[in-house]
């Protein structure tokens, strides 16, 4: 035993056995990641293998730079950075993948600081006890640096041996990529999802593979011509689906009013827990005679989640495949988006209610660029109010209620988007904002409290449309509520499942693709209601809605269609290429592709039914196509090559797209328009209507002054 410590602590004190020694640990702790943290879908031993070997090359490969430097301590230091470094951004992975189950690309890490600054302590909610496991290791280290078993070594190691380290790091990855590509032929030239890459070549890997990605779409984008628009014509032309007569221009004039649900899954709406309603108002409105309701309505975002929702709902095309398009293009490229069509086709009036801080996914310059005219975000609620603010924001009650004072003033008709915060997880509120709901007792507490927080959002709906009907605001408008994405992630289904019927044991991809279902909803009256069984998604909101208004999409990029239409697509596509259509639900993973039936839920042998099998093939490519051809628009910023007849491109440097001066721009715009006001305040005799909001916030313990009062925001408008 003494003679292993004295041969282990020889080996230690050399630089090039320290490097050696690092590179253990980062591997042992990578590896321990990828069997304890992630799923990546291993379906034999060679995939075993290749994925325990994968964390070494690239490993030695870095320490090893520090292996040319002469100086002792600078060696040292860069040894040291390299370690942290890889051991922090494990880690981040390890807590992304537990949220967004992916993997973070070089998109994610530019666009961090913007994301960061809304996220808050969501972060922490996402650790677990074991994870101690990631960070034992630089405790130790310390401790044998401190206890003198580990010393500097003062020897330079020879330029040769450093060179034959490099080499070695080299040839592991050679090897590694050899029998990654024998096992999956093409690995890095096809567009394999994000796991295919982790599991053959690593963390590492990924991220320069990612970022050379990257890199090319910002090449492609430069080089991009205005012929490169021929195939988006050809394709939006040939795809256009036309809108339905009977619906055409039924919500023309009206207000348009957006909710968007955050992590609001389908399975919520008609669901019991503990024998009580989760969200009783949002059934009463599912059903309602004025509201057509969708049942077979999916979610279709990618890493960027609620921003890749927004950006289906305002652009009618998908979010990027990696990252978020809000964080990287979305700024700056030309965009055809809802408030600037209605504006210029209609003459709405856009704007943004949101409880969270305007920089959150780049907001306050994106909807610039969308041609949103106000944007009313966390710093135009009252936040000296005390428990008023979560990690996202603005809890939802306090957020409707105080918008009322804003959309009162704003000219009509106008296209307006609510974003609610407080269905988020970690799905927790405070004990008094819980009317008595007790929530289901399942093996994770932010399942359970899942339910919690639903019926939260439920309430604060309920508060809203009844000031809706209460304003007279109801009877012009039309209001539109759809899920953004999923609340409970894969990860979690496990703890979900005994709730909805499920078997936790045995939760197949069917039943994982299946759980993407969200709500959406039409409400408006004179609309004849029903549960509308059409398969569609969120890239077919937007023409959906304008052929609604009176404003047809025929001449508009946009890669979805009008739900309502005859010629309405009802292939559903994923960001990841998985698809479902009305009979089939079809995964593409590691392991190849299923098709699995949605009637039985059972997987579909395609050797015995080849006449499927055709059919399934020919999906795939419309389904690649449509991803291909919303992608070209978005990474090339093709749509400055392109303006329809009659639409101008929103300059974000307008001032009527300026988000300071926002209330004194709302009363100098009533008070310059005098009798032509058509604001709600003026329509109602210049009298506020926020008498009329009605809340059981316990923020407000019965005063009401924080609802009508300006004055906290006025003195500080102009810096928002």
């Amino acid at each position: 035993m003494d003679n292993i410590k004295l041969k282990f602590k020889e080996l230690v004190n050399r630089r090039i056995g320290f490097v050696c020694f690092l590179t253990f640990l980062i591997w042992l702790k990578t590896v321990i990641a990828y069997y304890l943290d992630f799923s990546l879908g291993l379906s034999d031993i060679l995939q075993h293998l290749i994925m325990i070997i994968n964390p070494i090359a690239t490993t030695l490969i870095l320490l090893s730079i520090a292996l040319y430097i002469k100086r002792t301590k600078l060696s040292y230091i860069v040894m040291g950075l390299v370690y942290l470094i890889d051991s922090i951004f494990l880690y981040a992975n390890i807590l992304y993948y537990r949220e967004f189950t992916d993997f973070i690309t070089s998109s994610v890490i530019l666009g961090v600081t913007k994301v960061a600054k809304g996220l808050g302590g969501s972060s922490f909610n996402l650790m677990q006890i074991h994870d101690v496991i990631y960070w034992i290791d630089i405790i130790i280290l310390i401790v044998l640096f401190a206890v003198k078993f580990i010393k500097f070594d003062n020897k330079p190691v020879r330029k040769l041996n450093a060179i034959a380290t490099t080499a070695v790091g080299i040839l592991i990855f050679s090897f590694n990529l050899m029998i990654a590509e024998s096992n999956r032929p093409q690995l890095l030239s096809r567009a394999f999802d994000h796991a295919y890459v982790v599991k053959y070549l690593g963390f590492n890997t990924f991220l320069g593979y990612d970022s050379i990605k990257s890199a090319m779409t910002d090449q492609a984008r430069s080089t991009a011509v205005g012929t490169d628009m021929d195939d988006v014509l050809n394709y939006t032309h040939q795809n256009y689906a036309a809108p339905n007569p009977k619906y055409f221009g039924k919500a023309n004039g009206k207000n348009i009013i957006i909710i968007h649900l955050e992590s609001f899954q389908q399975f919520l709406i008609g669901m019991k827990v503990n024998d009580q309603e989760v969200t009783p108002f949002l059934n009463s409105l599912y059903n309602d005679k004025n509201t057509m309701a969708f049942d077979n309505f999916y979610h279709e975002v990618g890493l960027g989640k609620t921003s890749d929702a927004e950006t289906m709902l305002e652009t009618g095309l998908f979010g990027t495949g990696s990252g978020s398009f809000f964080t990287s293009s979305a700024p700056t490229n030309t965009l055809q988006a809802a408030p600037a069509i209605l504006r210029q086709k209609k003459g709405y009036t856009s704007a943004v209610f949101h409880g969270n801080t305007a920089s959150f996914w780049s907001r306050n310059d994106v909807y610039q660029n969308m041609g949103y005219n106000y944007f009313f975000s966390q710093e135009y609620f009252d936040n000296s109010l005390e428990n008023a603010n979560m990690e996202l924001g603005t809890k939802d009650k306090l957020m409707l209620s105080e918008s009322a004072k804003y959309l009162e003033q704003l000219q009509q008709p106008f296209y307006v988007k609510f974003l609610t915060v407080t269905n988020h997880f970690p799905f927790s509120i405070p004990d008094e904002d819980n009317d008595g709901f007790q929530a289901p007792d399942t093996t994770d507490n932010s399942v359970s409290n899942y339910f919690v927080t639903a019926h939260y959002l439920d309430n604060a709906l309920r508060e809203f449309f009844q000031y809706l009907k209460d304003s007279g605001l109801e009877d012009n408008s039309m209001v539109v509520l759809y899920g953004d994405h999923f609340g409970i992630s894969n990860e979690r289904n496990q703890a979900l499942a005994p709730l909805i019927g499920l078997d936790p044991d045995n939760i197949t991809p069917y039943n994982n693709a299946t759980l993407q279902k969200v709500p959406f909803m039409i409400h408006m009256n004179g609309l004849k209601g029903k549960v509308n069984h059409t398969y569609g998604g969120e890239i077919d909101v937007l023409p959906t809605i304008l052929h609604l208004a009176g404003v047809d999409t025929k001449n508009y990029i946009q890669v979805g269609t009008d739900l309502l239409s005859k010629k309405h697509s009802s292939i559903v596509p994923f960001r990841n290429k998985n698809f479902i259509t009305p009979n089939y639900t079809i995964i593409n993973n590691s392991k190849g592709q299923k098709v699995y039936s949605n009637e039985s839920g059972y997987p579909i042998d395609l050797h015995d039914n080849p006449d499927l099998a055709t059919k399934v093939d020919n999906w795939q490519t419309k389904v690649n196509e449509k991803l291909k051809i919303s992608d070209a628009v978005n990474s090339k910023n093709l749509l400055r090559f392109y303006t329809p007849n009659g639409f101008t491109p929103v300059n974000p440097d307008d001032p009527n797209y300026n988000y300071l001066n926002q209330i004194q721009r709302l009363i100098k715009t009533r008070q310059s328009l005098g009798n032509k006001s058509t604001s709600l305040y003026s329509k109602n005799d210049n009298k506020s209507t926020t008498n009329l909001y009605n809340t059981d916030a316990p923020e407000f313990n019965g005063d009401r002054t924080p609802i009508d009062d300006w004055s906290y925001v006025l003195k500080d408008d102009a810096n928002n």
